[in-house]
């Protein structure tokens, strides 16, 4: 087994007064050569928009885009032809593939909004682009992981063109906690969204991070009123 632990204030990012951003991986102004991506995992984005302000219409193409709220709602419009508004317990994804403009915008102008968002390397390019936004509410589990994204449009959670999954975590105990990799040579990227793990000797706290290699499963404990993220993610691309 290989990893390595950064912590939350390694990450760079920027306050743009309306937007509080962080970067697990170079983004915008933020540039580290040591830290472009982890496999097909290219960006995972902390940001904290003010009521009302948000992104304007801007284009993307061939790279699968997550957003997962964790307070508020994020307004999403594209040339899809979509528009909703993406809620603290949904998950959204868009593949970008040949080509699309969308823009993300605070739905709500008295709340702060904070979200995740994720893009994820395809294994595919120059698909048809697409839209899919779920409730995670009804999947969510306590005090064990669940699974909101995978490869397979049947399976539980969203889709996405790549072999990589996503699980949530929620632990009102604490618990020891085991996790199968589904593909072989995947990595893991875990991050502590709130609360504690302990993980190889190591105390991961708020934000904290840790990538892992060369492993067919992985096993941490959590502290009581921890949540987390797992990202599994295909490490030759």
């Amino acid at each position: 087994m290989k990893f390595q632990v950064y912590k939350s204030d390694a990450r760079g990012g920027a306050d743009h007064g309306w937007l509080n951003t962080k970067h697990s991986y170079s983004f915008a102004n933020y540039y580290d050569p040591n830290r472009i991506h982890f496999g097909a995992l290219r960006v995972v984005n902390d940001d904290i928009i003010s009521g009302g302000m948000g992104f304007g219409k801007h284009p993307h193409d061939n790279m699968e885009i997550i957003t997962i709220p964790t307070k508020g709602g994020i307004s999403h419009q594209d040339s899809m032809g979509t528009g909703s508004i993406i809620e603290a317990g949904d998950i959204q994804v868009m593949s970008a593939g040949t080509g699309v403009y969308h823009s993300e915008m605070n739905a709500y102008e008295k709340q702060e909004g904070h979200f995740f968002q994720i893009w994820i390397i395809p294994n595919k390019r120059n698909v048809e682009p697409r839209y899919q936004q779920l409730s995670i509410k009804d999947v969510a589990k306590t005090n064990e992981l669940y699974q909101v994204l995978s490869p397979n449009p049947d399976d539980q959670g969203v889709w996405i063109h790549q072999d990589a999954w996503i699980s949530l975590g929620r632990y009102t105990e604490s618990t020891k906690e085991t996790y199968h990799l589904k593909g072989k040579n995947n990595g893991i990227f875990l991050m502590v969204v709130e609360g504690e793990i302990e993980f190889e000797g190591n105390k991961l706290q708020r934000r904290d991070v840790v990538e892992i290699e060369n492993i067919e499963e992985i096993s941490f404990l959590t502290s009581k009123n921890t949540n987390i993220m797992l990202i599994e993610i295909p490490m030759n691309i």
